[in-house]
């Protein structure tokens, strides 16, 4: 049974933001959400040293803040600038499969400059959330001396700043991205061969996240593939891979290595917290989670692939 480790801290450099979801449930509005919401409450059940750094518009709700407090995070390094927060909306398909963007509007976001407080910048690990990576790299210049960078990255960064993104992934020791991402990125359809030449790039391992398919882990001492839990009940997809990275970077923070079978159960503690994230809409799906109801998912999917050798 998993009790969170206080030995290892937890940084994430992302979005708090409002999201609005229109779907086969209906309009939903004003909800919690952004990368660094549902990262840092996915970690903050494998760490209780779980940091945010991020900026808000002074039409956020303390009650937000005060909801990421309760599950546990550090909320200290949220800035709050005047005007509106960054928020997104989007319209899901009746299977849930796609989405379509229909309104992103930056607010303050636009103008984020992250500003690391003095407690946050000796981290033990790192994760960058899918902002410029102009201003990825340069956080890693404000941090000591992480002992695991992971960082996620987007199309728009891609195609519009790709010289700036490879310099930063010189830096970086985990990306995390998608299926689509990581074949734009490496310019290759294969998704093996696609993540074995961002390996040359500079990261040490790269897990490609593939929705319903799962997620992909591959590395210079092999490849592994997690599962994605068959759900009878799914209804907001929004936060399901930002909760597998804070799944992934929690347990790593929880088990205190990097070893490759730790990087393979941490794959498996992404996929977890992914699981029931998807459940609930917002937040709502990882909140009020306990250890027995954690560990049961974890063996679930252990049962999923669990098979006899085959003898010939």
């Amino acid at each position: 049974m998993i009790t969170r480790s206080a030995n290892q801290s937890l940084l994430v450099v992302g979005s708090v933001a409002f999201d609005d979801i229109d779907g086969p449930y209906g309009k939903q509005e004003d909800l919690l959400g952004g990368s660094a919401s549902f990262f840092a409450t996915a970690a903050s059940y494998y760490t209780k040293n779980v940091a945010i750094t991020a900026v808000v518009g002074d039409d956020f709700p303390d009650e937000h803040l005060d909801t990421l407090s309760d599950s546990g995070v550090d909320v200290s390094g949220i800035e709050r600038a005047s005007g509106k927060t960054f928020r997104w909306a989007g319209k899901y398909a009746d299977d849930l499969a796609t989405r379509e963007t229909l309104d992103t509007q930056l607010g303050v976001f636009a103008d984020f400059r992250p500003k690391l407080h003095d407690g946050h910048r000796q981290a033990d690990l790192v994760c960058l959330g899918n902002i410029d990576p102009v201003l990825q790299l340069d956080v890693l210049e404000q941090c000591g001396a992480p002992k695991l960078v992971a960082a996620d990255t987007m199309n728009f960064w891609i195609e519009g700043k790709r010289t700036e993104l490879t310099r930063t992934l010189e830096r970086v020791d985990t990306l995390l991205l998608n299926d689509e991402e990581a074949r734009l990125l490496a310019e290759e359809h294969n998704l093996v061969r696609a993540a074995r030449k961002i390996l040359r790039m500079g990261p040490h391992s790269v897990v490609i996240k593939r929705g319903d398919a799962g997620a992909l882990l591959v590395y210079g001492g092999g490849i592994f593939a997690a599962p994605a839990m068959p759900l009878e009940d799914v209804r907001d997809p929004t936060g399901a891979g930002d909760s597998f990275a804070g799944g992934f970077m929690g347990y790593l923070a929880y088990a205190g290595n990097t070893e490759p079978e730790t990087i393979r159960t941490a794959m498996i503690t992404g996929s977890v917290m992914a699981s029931f994230s998807v459940e609930q809409f917002s937040l709502a799906g990882l909140h009020g989670l306990t250890q027995k109801m954690i560990q049961e998912r974890f063996d679930a999917f252990a049962d999923l692939t669990r098979f006899e050798t085959l003898t010939l």
